[in-house]
């Protein structure tokens, strides 16, 4: 059974993932689960404590994603070079180390135990300062090194005496130039020459205009001071690589104290995760024990608002291992179990809980049984699903586990349910385990008054604003208030009077006050709906007229003969001289029926067939032929 779903856990979770900055530690909040080790829960809730005092006094870590850093690392093993985005993306992650350094340092003067994790950390200052000297605005910076330095300074000289030259060019030809100005063309400096002109210019065509009129020409001048370009241009290249492979070198040696750096940075975020989210919720440092006893002041239910929810105050333990909550359905019994599994699973995964005070015990296990549980998929009822779970609960409880139980019986016979959870309860009790568990049942509220380690406890509610309170009083058994509650809400009082008298009796009606005097159920106007009209005389119409029937057809007053009776769609078909047509019924009108114009047995075929196809008949019902029977379908 997923627990964390159905006590809300995973809610928690998916908001303290979202404090995270590392994809690690978001994978392992994500796979965590309650500690079983008392000194490393109590490691880990100091952490929890220390890292949410840090914050507060000197704001949120300067961490970062380290994706991909990784990624980069992973490069530098192989031997590969790295790219200038790639070197940066190593210098931001250092930055971010040394700026992490600072930010725990400065945590020492509060001797805040977290800020020592700062010794842990290398923010490798010597590569540092080399790739940001080098490596700047995603390129090798020009002064990376005297070479490339010089090298930029004479190809910027080169390009600037070859865009003179073309100028030159312009200003001396201007009657065969088609523009005054000079352009690149495939990476060459070229003036632009009339078609016409082409031969006035010393040197290489390299394009032409889309009309051709216009032939960009290299002239020769300029072309000369091209290949020089091209050789420096190699150079540089040949630098920058060679400044890349170094820094490359550099961050491959470092791969190990990087690495370090990762997982201390890792580690560190998981630890303040937990810190912004204690004080996301406002939640306190618990204390932890295994005596076998839980005590929550003020607690509240992480996901609810703290302005509307009124605290709830728990304890169990000594003597006592069962609690058997009543109430009314607005009560807030499930959410105040819910709270109580939901604070204790927190503590025992190292987190600060919603609480003003809180002492929690460790458990081995956290079970639950809460919903309806209706599986369509394993077409198990809602009791069916509830006994499964229940079954389950049981076979793993043991005197160290923590268990609750939503609508204990429900979703059966009332009588049985009662029965069912009794046993129930006799069997939770006899495993040793705390438990709380919620019911209507009046025999379990008197079970719980005999058992010496079980109490009754009632959840309060507003009736004013029907609203629950979420306050429960140990010790006394609470009413179901539907009543109540059905009064409220408006339930006509011959209903409720219905109600009361068949749960408790004649009596009871005249000692109930009711809310509201003689009120009614209000009915409400509801949609309608349509049937479609049947046409009238269906049935009668097949049987209107018959085979042989003479009729009159309408309008033009034709008489003819019924060779076909009515179909669905109210057409029938006459036969007359020398042809046979279809009629809607509505046009028609018997004039003499068949039974006065011929006897009882007549093959009416010798009126509606021709004498060739009766003869084809003839011979089909002696042997087979393969002549066919032809009809006129007019």
């Amino acid at each position: 059974m997923n627990i964390e779903n159905k006590i809300e856990f995973d809610k928690v979770k998916a908001n303290w993932m979202n404090l995270a900055v590392t994809e690690w530690a978001r994978e392992k909040i994500s796979g965590l689960s309650f500690c079983l080790d008392e000194g490393e829960l109590r490691k880990q809730l100091n952490d929890t404590t220390n890292s949410r005092s840090l914050i507060e006094k000197l704001g949120t870590p300067p961490l970062q994603s380290l994706s991909e850093m990784k990624d980069i690392l992973m490069i530098t093993k192989k031997g590969d070079c790295l790219t200038p985005y790639q070197l940066e993306r190593v210098e931001t992650v250092l930055v971010a180390i040394r700026r992490l350094k600072e930010y725990l340092d400065r945590g020492k003067m509060y001797d805040n135990p977290l800020a020592y994790y700062e010794e842990n950390l290398n923010a490798l200052p010597e590569l540092l300062e080399e790739i940001s000297r080098q490596i700047r605005g995603g390129t090798v910076d020009d002064y990376a090194s005297r070479e490339l330095s010089q090298i930029r300074k004479q190809i910027a000289r080169c390009e600037e005496q070859m865009k003179q030259k073309a100028e030159r060019v312009i200003r001396s030809n201007k009657e065969s130039m088609a523009d005054s100005f000079y352009t690149l063309r495939n990476g060459r400096v070229c003036v632009p020459v009339k078609r016409e002109c082409k031969l006035k210019i010393a040197g290489s065509v390299i394009d032409k205009s889309a009309t051709g009129n216009t032939l960009f020409i290299e002239p020769s001048s300029v072309a000369k001071h091209y290949d020089e370009l091209q050789s420096l241009k190699i150079d540089e290249e040949n630098e920058v690589y060679r400044i890349l492979y170094t820094l490359s070198a550099m961050v491959a040696e470092s791969t190990s104290v990087i690495d370090d750096n990762i997982t201390m940075i890792e580690r560190l975020d998981f630890i303040f995760s937990k810190g912004k989210l204690s004080i996301d919720l406002d939640a306190v440092e618990p204390s932890i024990n295994t005596e076998r006893k839980i005590i929550l002041k003020d607690a509240r239910h992480p996901m609810m608002d703290k302005k509307v929810n009124i605290p709830l105050q728990f304890e169990i333990g000594e003597n006592i291992r069962g609690i058997i909550i009543t109430g009314p359905n607005t009560g807030g019994k499930t959410v105040a179990i819910k709270t109580v599994m939901l604070n204790c699973m927190m503590a025992q995964c190292g987190l600060h809980v919603t609480c003003k005070e809180a002492d929690i015990c460790m458990n081995n296990a956290y079970l639950c049984d809460i919903g309806d549980g209706q599986n369509i998929s394993e077409n198990l009822s809602t009791f069916s699903s509830h006994i499964k779970n229940v079954l389950e609960v049981l076979s793993e409880a043991s005197s160290d586990s923590l268990i609750i139980m939503d609508e204990l019986g429900s979703g059966t016979d009332p009588t049985e349910g009662m029965g069912i959870a009794i046993a129930i309860l006799e069997e939770l009790r006899k495993s040793g385990a705390i438990f709380l568990v919620t019911t209507h049942y009046p025999e379990v509220k008197e079970y719980a008054d005999k058992e010496q380690d079980i109490i009754n406890a009632r959840m309060t509610f507003d009736k004013e604003t029907l609203k629950p309170t979420y306050q429960m009083v140990l010790g006394e058994a609470g009413e179901s208030c539907a009543f109540y509650i059905a009064d409220r809400m408006g339930m006509p009082n011959d209903m409720l009077r219905m109600a009361i008298k068949t749960a408790y009796g004649e009596g009871a009606v005249d000692r109930y006050h009711f809310q509201k005097e003689n009120t009614i159920l209000q009915k409400r106007k509801t949609n309608r709906i349509s049937q479609s009209r049947k046409a009238k005389g269906n049935t009668e119409l097949h049987t209107k007229y018959k085979l042989g029937d003479s009729v009159m057809l309408y309008p033009d007053k034709k008489i003819g003969i019924v060779c076909e009776p009515i179909n669905e769609k109210g057409v029938l078909r006459v036969q007359l001289p020398g042809k046979k047509i279809w009629i809607n019924h509505k046009r028609v009108k018997l004039l003499v029926a068949a039974a006065e114009l011929y006897p009882e047995d007549y093959d009416f075929s010798i009126l509606f067939e021709t004498v060739e196809n009766r003869k084809i008949s003839h011979d089909m019902e002696r042997k087979y032929t393969e002549k066919v029977i032809r009809t006129d379908r007019q």
